[in-house]
């Protein structure tokens, strides 16, 4: 780590929470649900659908993960009931999977189920390398009994092309990630272009086995390279689409929306908001040189 970025780091405490909350403020909807449905709202009358997530991770009690299930599930219905082209998307650590596979087995189920009613989907996501396999085992006993779920896959960590691989036949919905967590170099890519050429290269494995991609990056050259391997394996726009996120490159959207390519935002909410900020910057510095070029506008 550079060292500015551990000076910059290392103040993070101190930065008072209004200039915190502006420098977080294009990123994050707000601490409340209806603040997150209005900046859904507002996505949706210019096209583009969205992706709900409360903030959060890390969850060290059953009673907390517990909770965390319930706001998804009220959460959910609120979705369905503004009519919201949108699904939730939910952090295993969030609801315990730190503390027992079973137990975010039976919250991501209940989540689970409660969309199914309503007709929304649920995103299982995925965090740093420790959770990749709890991760994947409690993903797949959901799939056997939802088709409404669908999973994260970094590009980044070596095992994914053998983990697309591993996953069991049948109908499958990945969002493909580069992979935010800053992992080490014996299990993961650690330089830009072989992260590219290993998303790609994922891409191309999941269209083989006919699974439904979700693009989710701002590297448009690298999207590119992704239309290519979509468009050489004969898939329709309806299965694929692109993802970003809140308040990143919007001119971007808009030239891949104009282009007829799906395009879901990435909406996150909730009073953890400072926490996962700082969480986030820790673990990968390079976003916060991104958040302060683009808060001073800087290119």
């Amino acid at each position: 780590m550079a060292l500015l970025d551990r000076i910059v780091l290392s103040t993070l405490p101190w930065i008072p929470t209004p200039v915190m909350r502006r420098l977080a403020s294009r990123y994050i909807a707000g601490e409340e649900l209806d603040d997150a449905l209005a900046k859904l709202r507002r996505l949706s009358e210019r096209g583009f659908p969205g992706i709900l997530d409360v903030l959060g991770e890390g969850i060290t009690s059953e009673a907390e993960a517990r909770k965390v299930a319930e706001t998804y599930r009220h959460a959910a219905g609120e979705i369905a009931r503004a009519g919201l082209d949108c699904y939730v998307s939910v952090k295993p650590t969030h609801v315990g999977l730190g503390l027992s596979e079973g137990l975010a087995h039976e919250l991501y189920a209940s989540i689970a189920g409660r969309c199914r009613e309503l007709g929304l989907f649920l995103r299982v996501e995925m965090e740093d390398h420790p959770t990749t396999d709890g991760t994947l085992r409690v993903f797949e006993r959901l799939r056997g009994r939802f088709s409404n779920v669908g999973v994260v896959l970094q590009a980044r960590l070596f095992r994914t092309l053998a983990d697309i691989e591993r996953l069991a036949p049948g109908p499958l919905e990945v969002r493909m990630v580069k992979g935010i967590y800053l992992e080490p170099k014996e299990i993961a890519h650690t330089e830009a272009e072989p992260i590219r050429g290993a998303y790609v290269e994922c891409v191309r494995r999941l269209c083989a086995r006919g699974a439904r991609v979700s693009l989710a990056t701002h590297d448009d050259g690298m999207a590119e390279r992704c239309f290519r391997v979509i468009r050489e394996a004969g898939y329709a726009r309806e299965r694929y689409e692109l993802q970003v996120l809140l308040g990143v490159r919007e001119e971007l959207w808009e030239r891949w929306k104009q282009a007829g390519h799906v395009v879901r935002v990435y909406v996150p909410y909730g009073p953890e908001w400072r926490a996962y900020s700082q969480r986030r910057l820790r673990k990968n510095p390079q976003l916060l040189r991104h958040v302060i070029r683009d808060a001073l506008r800087i290119t």
